[in-house]
């Protein structure tokens, strides 16, 4: 106790030398907590814009669906199988769609075009398709309407408001055919998607495909993207082995691939900063301990114990790293919650390459508490880690040296 009373007038007996050190720390908890707070933001805001194009967070097909996507792996929507999907906490809403193929046809032009049957409202809500109309408005529940990609409108040569005519094959072979208005237009973030989808109507497109009732699958959004896999397997144990429940990572296993690279790459630059937070604490340790040379030469002089002395340099240090990771936390906060309600937003052609593939051209921060918590523990240990440096210099310290001016 004695000690630790000592340590703390002695921190304080030059307040200019001990803020700096402690600006150090607490700056470096800055830096490290906003690198990782926006690694995490892109890498959420990207998957975010990835399944709300199409493939949700999770989806629920009859067993083989995924291997073989055709009408004859269609099952009957169900209304238990919908409740048991709700009941887990972690859903937020689910969609069902009958997805199939069909030639579009207007005039003398004919385009092959994957046909999205869904219920609007509910699709809305993990989707959010009505955001991605351009021109026209959205169809609800009217029959006869459907909302068609710009690019295959543009492959097509037609207009809003123009009637196009599908031909395809139903459900076990029955022959589907329909002629329907174009009531929107979608702009849709991915090229592949934005040259062949069209859009209408759950019931619709069950009487075009002739398969009343049926759907190819169950669309569901999430509260919690950590809880993604607790989540599905909650979900396969409960409707059991007629229904393949797959997440948008097995989806889109090339998205996740490319996420996994670019964490990698991030974690190198967070090693690289690690260490320039290193060099940055330390080279402010070795600033106090050369200006204190003296005062330490003296009180080993007037018989201090060395062991004694560095113990208490020891606990300034700590004491010292521990206040500025305090303090960083502090400031990280009100910066972290500005640049997440801010995000950073690109320009120029940077933005134009972001929105041509459909992500947001901004790096938002993540405002989850691990970042802060982890970030400030990184640094303590460092800090912690490199106050064994004023300890052993004042273990070894020669008094006659030190007092040498």
């Amino acid at each position: 106790m004695l000690l630790l009373k000592l340590a703390s007038k002695n921190m304080w007996r030059n307040s200019y030398r001990t803020v700096i050190v402690m600006c150090s720390v607490a700056f470096a908890v800055i830096l490290s907590t906003l690198t990782s707070s926006l690694k995490t933001g892109v890498f959420d805001n990207l998957i975010k814009n990835m399944v709300s194009y199409y493939s949700g967070y999770i989806q629920v097909h009859k067993k083989g669906y995924w291997e073989e996507r055709i009408l004859d792996n269609s099952f009957h929507a169900d209304e238990k199988i919908e409740q048991t999907l709700l009941s887990n906490q972690n859903v937020a809403a689910l969609s069902p769609r009958l997805e199939s193929f069909a030639l579009a046809s207007a005039g003398e032009k004919t385009k092959g075009c994957m046909v999205l049957g869904i219920d609007p409202d509910r699709e809305d809500k993990i989707t959010f398709l009505r955001t991605k109309i351009s021109a026209g408005s959205y169809i609800h529940s009217e029959k006869g309407s459907v909302m068609m990609a710009e690019g295959l409108l543009k492959r097509l040569g037609i207009r809003l408001n123009d009637t196009i005519v599908l031909i395809g094959q139903g459900y076990h072979g029955a022959t589907a055919a329909g002629k329907y208005r174009i009531a929107a237009l979608l702009k849709l973030g991915s090229p592949d998607l934005n040259d062949k989808i069209l859009v209408m109507g759950l019931a619709d497109a069950q009487e075009m495909y002739a398969a009343e009732g049926m759907i190819t699958s169950y669309v569901l959004s999430i509260h919690e993207l950590k809880e993604l896999a607790p989540t599905k397997n909650y979900i396969q144990k409960n409707v059991g082995p007629f229904y393949e429940v797959m997440t948008w990572e097995e989806l889109m296993p090339d998205i996740q691939q490319h996420i996994r690279g670019d964490s990698a790459n991030m974690q190198i630059v967070q090693i690289i900063l690690y260490l320039l937070i290193s060099f940055g604490i330390f080279s402010t340790l070795l600033v106090m301990m050369q200006e204190r040379k003296f005062e330490m030469g003296m009180l080993v002089a007037i018989g201090m114990r060395k062991l004694r002395l560095a113990v208490v340099v020891m606990i300034e240090s700590m004491l010292t790293v521990l206040l500025g990771c305090v303090i960083g936390i502090a400031a990280s906060i009100p910066i972290i919650f500005y640049f997440n309600k801010h995000p950073i937003r690109f320009a120029g052609e940077t933005a134009r390459a972001y929105e041509r593939f459909g992500f947001e051209p901004i790096f938002p921060a993540s405002t989850h508490p691990r970042h802060f918590i982890e970030q400030a523990i990184i640094v303590l240990c460092i800090g912690l880690l490199l106050s064994l440096y004023p300890f052993y210099k004042s273990l070894t310290l020669n008094t006659m040296e030190a007092m040498r001016k």
